[in-house]
């Protein structure tokens, strides 16, 4: 997943990428927890393929769809490559996430731009989540856009439009009086 992450959204010059803001963790985290169970899931079929304004139509758990969504891609990256896609060069692993992006490789029964979809946004939710939860490390996504993060109240500052945000960015965790530690309750 730390190949997948750096190539989505990779480190630059404007800063840290999703390997290096711990996307992985917060990942890793989101599958072991509720949201990866699937627990707010219509979960009872029939499952048929679904328009896509219909959203999710798959019988796969987050957790499930993502793992074999995984071995799926190491599998067809080792037969047509002859390595996992993590040991491809980034223009291999380019090619092949542009694939995936637009459902090429036949992951059947899992559509595989379903699971590319799956896979850029959490590490999108990884890069900007709450540090709280194990990415976006030291803020790194909030830096970037210049987003001030969980401060109690910035009111007199909601209409100051087109000033950039000098301060630094608080999270959950260290904001003034928190006692809340990960995973309570969340995930």
């Amino acid at each position: 997943m730390d190949a997948i992450a750096a190539r989505l959204i990779p480190a630059d010059e404007l800063g840290p990428g999703a390997k290096e803001a711990g996307v992985t963790r917060f990942l890793d985290g989101q599958l072991a927890g509720a949201w990866g169970a699937g627990s707010q899931f219509y979960r009872q079929g029939p499952f048929e393929k679904g328009t896509p304004e219909q959203g999710y139509q798959l019988s796969f758990t987050p957790a499930e769809m993502i793992r074999r969504g995984l071995a799926a891609l190491d599998a067809a990256t080792r037969k047509q490559d002859g390595k996992p896609f993590a040991e491809l060069d980034e223009a291999r692993q380019d090619a092949w996430l542009h694939d995936l992006q637009a459902g090429k490789p036949d992951f059947s029964p899992l559509p595989s731009d379903v699971f590319f979809q799956a896979l850029l946004d959490a590490t999108i939710e990884g890069f900007f989540s709450d540090p709280l939860y194990g990415g976006n490390a030291d803020m790194v996504g909030w830096k970037l856009v210049g987003f001030p993060g969980a401060f109690a109240s910035f009111s007199n500052d909601i209409e100051r439009h087109g000033v950039i945000w000098a301060g630094k960015p608080v999270s959950i965790a260290n904001a003034t009086g928190h006692t809340m530690k990960p995973g309570d309750g969340h995930g």
